[in-house]
């Protein structure tokens, strides 16, 4: 029997609507006891303790949106690295997106991954499969086969699912199996040499742009067919604000739509990229003002459901690539939930239970996976905050591999300190 006391923390679980100091037992990688100090009192001496006074608990983070990179792309990131990176940033567990080499298009891509993050031994890995065989976008994936595996979503994200038709029977199958489609919505054919926003800045820096109608023309597909089909669709890295609108649009209707945004999106905007700074080239591209306050305003209304970090490393030659071949994509399991802290919930824009709610309850709903709640019976998955930890953002310490990051060298308030996965520390700041 493992047992594990968590004393005096500030418990913080919007799924029981709570926020009050307490106690936090865990016994046999689930949650036993929780409430008032008294709960705990009579504990016996064969328990580990932690002593959490002046910190916060709450319900692990789960980040719905990683790329791990391995099989394939082990130079980039490999599922041991990237687990040990998501514990670091205070994430309990993530989910993986099937864009390897090859992508997890079968039984044996899953199990090989499930594998892998079992010798990791540090955050739950949650695989998601693709929706078509090779993510060409033709024939649909061995959906049911992938489900039994360990699949919790389908997904060809990196990629948009051209044929309406395709993504009509990948629908259709999901409901089956039910499980979510997530989609990387963009419209290709409209910016085939695209680089950034198409705006100001790319007309600027004289780059080629991606109109933000890309993204939204995808949305707008998606929400019909999902409410053609039943199909619980959910759009991955949203970013504008007319998305957005479609999205809360669908909700008001009934229709099992749902989205998650960056943490990249929330802070920046296209003018990150005046001087050039591939760390800060990603798609879809960093927005406008305007849109970043439409992303801020749709986590405050709720129509966001789950922040996610699409967490993309490369190696330090690709990103040093000039501006129009360098990848896309940024790190973010380290730096998401002090960016959250500062830029979100210091500044007043949501509660600090509304946070929690996005990198927690949010993602485990979406998923459908155990989690994101510290009720009695629940997984013993629990992170723990500092609200006034100093953190300069330094990539050089990251555990990951890739130190892809517009963040280097912001100093921010707020951060994890200690990181449990089934009642075991996985991670803790030294």
């Amino acid at each position: 029997m493992t047992r594990l006391l968590v004393r005096r923390a500030r418990i913080v679980d919007p799924s029981q609507e709570l926020d009050e100091i307490g106690d936090l037992l865990l016994e046999d990688g689930i949650v036993k006891a929780i409430g008032a100090l008294a709960v705990a009192e009579d504990v016996d001496v064969d328990v580990d303790v932690i002593d959490a006074d002046g910190l916060v608990a709450t319900p692990g983070f789960i980040d719905m949106h990683v790329h791990l990179r391995e099989p394939g792309f082990e130079y980039k990131e490999t599922i041991a690295t990237g687990c040990r990176a998501a514990v670091a940033g205070g994430f309990t567990a993530v989910a993986a997106m099937a864009n390897t080499d090859p992508p997890n298009d079968s039984a044996a891509v899953t199990e090989f991954i499930l594998r892998k993050a079992a010798q990791a031994d540090a955050a739950r890995v949650y695989p998601i499969g693709t929706i078509t065989k090779g993510m060409k976008g033709e024939q649909l994936s061995e959906m049911g086969e992938m489900v039994e595996a360990g699949v919790v979503a389908v997904s060809d994200d990196g990629l948009p699912v051209r044929d309406p038709n395709v993504m009509r029977r990948a629908m259709e199958y999901a409901t089956v199996f039910d499980v979510p489609v997530i989609e990387h919505c963009e419209t290709p054919e409209l910016h085939p040499k695209g680089v950034m926003n198409e705006g100001y800045w790319s007309t600027a820096l004289g780059l080629f742009g991606i109109p933000r109608a890309s993204e939204i023309i995808s949305v707008d597909r998606n929400v019909v067919l999902a409410e053609l089909t039943g199909a619980r669709f959910h759009v991955a890295h949203l970013s504008t604000s007319g998305a957005l609108r479609r999205v809360r649009e669908a909700k008001a209707r009934g229709l099992a739509v749902t989205c998650e945004v960056t943490p990249h999106h929330l802070v920046l905007t296209d003018e990150s990229l005046k001087s050039y700074n591939t760390d800060a080239k990603m798609k879809p591209p960093l927005v406008t003002e305007e849109d970043r306050n439409a992303l801020l305003e749709g986590l405050a209304d709720k129509t966001v459901d789950a922040i996610a970090t699409d967490h993309a490393p490369h190696h330090a030659d690709e990103k040093r690539e000039d501006f129009d071949h360098a990848p896309f994509g940024i790190v973010g399991l380290e730096t998401a939930v002090s960016l959250c802290l500062d830029r979100l919930v210091k500044r007043g824009v949501i509660s600090l239970s509304r946070m929690v709610e996005l990198l927690s309850s949010g993602p485990a709903r979406v998923l459908g996976v155990a989690g994101g709640t510290l009720k009695v019976g629940s997984p013993a998955d629990v992170t723990l905050l500092d609200l006034t930890r100093q953190v300069r953002v330094d990539p050089e310490s990251f555990r990951s591999r890739g130190k892809n990051t517009p963040f280097a060298g912001w100093e921010l308030e707020g951060g994890p300190v200690t990181t449990i996965v089934g009642g075991r520390v996985a991670w803790t700041l030294e």
